[in-house]
This record gives C-alpha cells, structure tokens and sequence, in this order.
C-alpha cells in the first residue's frame, strides 16, 4: 500500500488526479474511492475539467449501481465511488486488464475504522488477481479535522504548509487507531450498560 501526503487537500486532490491520468493510459481500470457524496461529486467535476472520462457511483445515482459496477473492471474505465457504494457486489476484470496490471484502487482519505479502508483497498487483486492500490491523504481530512484540528495547527504552524511526509504518515496511523479504541470503549460502555439494565429488569420482574 502506497501513502502520499500533501499539506492542502486541493493539492492532494489534483494529484491524485494526476496520477489516474498517468494509470489510465497503461489501461488499467481505477477505482477511486471517496468518503462522502459531496466529495465524489467535487472530484468528478474535476475529473471532467482535465477531460478525465469517468463513471461515478453514489447515493444519487444507486439506480445505475449496476450497470456502473459492470463496467469498473474494463480497460481504461476510471470509477469514482463513495467507499460505502456497490459494497457487496465484485469488480469483474476484463481479461485485457487484468492483462495490464488488474484494477487499481485509489484512496482519498482515511477512515475512522481502518476496517473500511481494508474493504476498499479489497477491491482489488481480489481471488489472486493482479492489482494494486494506494492512498492519497492529507492532514485536512476529516479524521484529523474532526478528531484533532488543533493538531493541524500546530503542525503547520511548526512545520508550514509544507510538513515532511513522516509527519502526515505518523500523525494519521496515530489518529485512526487512537479514535478506533475510543469507538470500541464506547461500544463495550454501552454493552455493559444494556447488560446491567437487563439484570435488574430480570431481577425485578418486569422484564418484557
């Protein structure tokens, strides 16, 4: 798995572009992958300002989920996809891209729960397939900007906009395994507290 940080998330953006561009003419299929609607709608109209052809699979367009999800797997098709979109339902390879390289799956941004990104990066080389994948990620994603923004200021504030990659790399593995315990306290608090309240509904006979 290939990480790439850049300071502001615009940049991230068009060079995660970019580097479709670059996969895209070897003509392998790329799926990209983003956190929400709005995001796979902002990248779409970029995509479509840099005459990048694309399909795009979200909430808006689930009545085309399949025809969409048919075609992700032929040569230099380019998906863009909310990560929680066609769950469940695999990629068909053409031969002739499996035959360039498989599909290649990219990114925008970390989850919360690493479990999401795994399902994404998944997608591809999937049963021994050739395949590969990548993230392109920022400290202005919202993981950090929603579990850590004063974080962000003082690295930028020590570093500048431009923070050494080791920076981007430590501060986001960090972030998401320390919010993923959190979200497992809480889930383990709230199990103990129905466990309880189940108890004493039992104990005073008005369990129902």
């Amino acid at each position: 798995l290939a990480v790439r940080y850049s300071a502001p998330r615009l940049e991230q953006w068009f060079a995660g572009a970019e580097r479709v561009r670059v996969v895209n003419q070897t003509g392998r299929p790329i799926l990209v992958g983003t956190r929400s609607v709005a995001d796979s709608e902002i990248l779409s109209e970029l995509f479509t300002e840099m005459n990048i052809n694309h399909g795009l699979l979200n909430a808006r367009q689930n009545e085309a989920e399949a025809e969409v999800i048919g075609l992700a797997g032929q040569p230099f098709r380019v998906t863009i996809a909310t990560n929680m979109a066609g769950r469940g339902t695999d990629i068909a390879i053409d031969e002739l891209a499996l035959e360039a390289g498989g599909l290649h799956v990219i990114a925008t941004e970390f989850h919360e729960a690493a479990r999401i990104d795994r399902q994404l990066f998944g997608r591809a080389a999937r049963q021994g397939d050739a395949g590969s994948c990548e993230v392109y990620a920022s400290l202005e994603d919202s993981l950090v900007r929603q579990n850590a923004g004063w974080l962000i200021r003082n690295i930028v504030k020590y570093f500048g906009s431009r923070y050494p990659q080791r920076v981007g790399n430590f501060v986001l593995r960090r972030l998401q395994k320390k919010v993923e315990k959190t979200h497992s306290n809480i889930r383990a608090s709230l199990l103990e507290s129905d466990e309880q309240l189940e108890n004493l509904l039992a104990f005073s006979g008005t369990k129902q």
